[in-house]
Parts: C-alpha cells; structure tokens; sequence
C-alpha cells in the first residue's frame, strides 16, 4: 500500500509503506519548502510553497503537536504505544511504534487472518464448525474456541507462517497464544491487510473479518470505537489480562478500524501495567482519541 509514513516520538516523514510493510528509505522535509526563484526580471514575482509542501508542513505540525501530547500524558500513565493508519490521507502515525507488548486477545485477529488464509490455500470456504469457532473467538473472545482453531492451525509455527505471508515483521508469537508479542505498527498493518485488495486475503475473508470483528458483543465494544462518531462504522478486538508475573496488573489493548464518509482508519493501542481493566480501558481510549483530535482525520 502506497502511503506517507509519519513516525511519532521522531517526527519524521517518510516515503511509503510498501504491501510488506517496509518503509522507503526517502525522507522528505518536515518543514514548508520554498520553490527557486525565478529568473531576474523587471518586476520578479515571488514563488511560494506548492500545496504539496503546504500539506507536509502542516502533517508535521500535526505530529510535533501529538507527540508533546502523548509524552505529556504518556507521564502519568502506565506505559502505552499507539498507531494509526490512515488510508484516506496514506499516513502511518506511531508512537513508540517500536516498543513490544503481549498481546493478550488482540492475537486473535492473527488466528483469524491465518483461518482464513489456510482456507483459501485449499480452495474452500470454512468448515461449519471453523466457522462457529471463529465467531466464538472474535464476538465472544472464547478462549477455548481461540485455542482449539490455534492447534488446528499448526499452533505458533502455524501462525508465524502466516504472519511472514501477512507482512508482519515484529511479532513473536508464543506457544501460549496470548503471550505473544508485537507492536503497534504490526498490528496496523495486519488491520490493513484485511481490508487491503492487495492482500493475500480474498474478497469473501475480507467481509468475513469485517462481519466479526463489526458485530462484538456489547460488553467487549470499547476500546477503538471510543473514536467513531455519529454514522460512523468500528470494528475491534481487545484484549485484556491480569498478569501475575507482574503482581496482577492488567494488560489491556485494542485494536481495530473506524470507517465513514471523510474517515478511514486502522488503530491499534497497546498498553500494560494497570492497576484495573476500568483504569487501563480508559487510558487506550483516552490515547485513542487524541490522535484524532491532533492528526484531524
């Protein structure tokens, strides 16, 4: 996919993101860049910035403003890092983008992708009971129905398989499905790839995905469509887990996409190290919500 990458925390603007999820090595400047003067004459005519570099200017202030807000807040919270893809305007927003996270449920988005795929491999659609686990593990989060489809699937050398095949590049997963780990720029890219002609997903997996990840259960719609506005469309899958290994503080993610007449974006917020799921659900849809105050899609 064809876009301008803008890197929060670094504030840089690159050229492309490519269908394997790799960045241009371009770099183009953050700040207005004013054309050649003309050539002397009696009465030279002063050239200013053309709209494209307008446009880039005002993105990078866009970004300086988002990144101090997300510092800023990023301070006195339990550690968080945020993406947005936004294919109307092909822009790529991280913050932290880099930094790794277990994933708790958020994995099944990747179980899913991967069912889908193996499905297409064979040329047939998905059996009924493939079909009634899938819908269990993503409108539900049934752990049982997420396992079950993760051993059918060749378990985490199964789905590291389709991970490669899906562009995703910095996510290990585990043998304990929701201890794998990943970034906020993975998950924007998988969120992508389901929605992407260009992907190895099929038409018929695309609506597929949209349908279950659209119709959550009532209890498990936060998160992302915390962003959505009147007449808007979410989908999501969050995750969420007390861990013990950290004294029984919570892990809590969202990942998902708001879609609409002037919006079309993928998000994905990782968080860990909170005290409740109610404290941690606040702070991704807090962050949530700022890159659309600050990045005005």
């Amino acid at each position: 996919m064809a876009a301008v990458v803008i890197l929060g925390g670094g504030a840089l603007v690159a050229v492309g993101m490519s269908g394997d999820g790799k960045g241009s090595p371009g770099v183009l400047p953050l700040s207005g860049v004013f054309g050649d003067s003309p050539s002397p004459t009696a009465s030279p005519t002063p050239t200013g910035p053309s709209p494209e570099e307008l446009l880039r200017a005002e993105q990078a202030k866009q970004v300086k403003a988002l990144d101090a807000a997300l510092k800023k807040y990023a301070a006195t919270v339990p550690e968080f890092s945020v993406a947005v893809f936004d294919r109307k305007n092909n822009r790529v927003y991280a913050y932290r983008g880099k930094e790794k996270y277990e994933t708790a449920s958020v994995v099944k988005v990747q179980v899913l992708a991967c069912l889908l795929l193996t499905a297409q491999d064979k040329e047939r659609d998905l059996t009924s009971t493939e079909l009634a686990l899938a819908k269990r593990m993503i409108r539900a989060s049934d752990n049982d129905a997420t396992t079950a489809l993760f051993g059918r699937l060749g378990r985490a050398g199964g789905i590291t398989r389709c991970n490669k095949r899906l562009g995703l590049k910095e996510t290990q997963v585990s043998g304990s499905w929701g201890l794998t780990r990943t970034t906020v720029r993975d998950q924007v890219q998988l969120l992508d790839r389901l929605v992407n002609k260009d992907s190895p997903l099929d038409a018929g997996s695309r609506k597929l995905a949209f349908t279950l990840m659209s119709t959550v259960l009532e209890d498990q719609d936060w998160g992302v469509p915390a962003v959505a506005e009147t007449g808007e469309t979410a989908t999501v899958k969050n995750g969420w887990l007390a861990r013990s290994a950290d004294g029984g503080r919570w892990i809590i993610n969202s990942v998902g996409r708001v879609t609409g007449d002037d919006v079309d974006v993928s998000i994905a917020v990782l968080s860990h190290n909170h005290a409740s799921m109610p404290s941690g659900i606040k702070v991704v849809e807090k962050t949530a919500k700022m890159t659309r105050q600050y990045l005005e899609y």
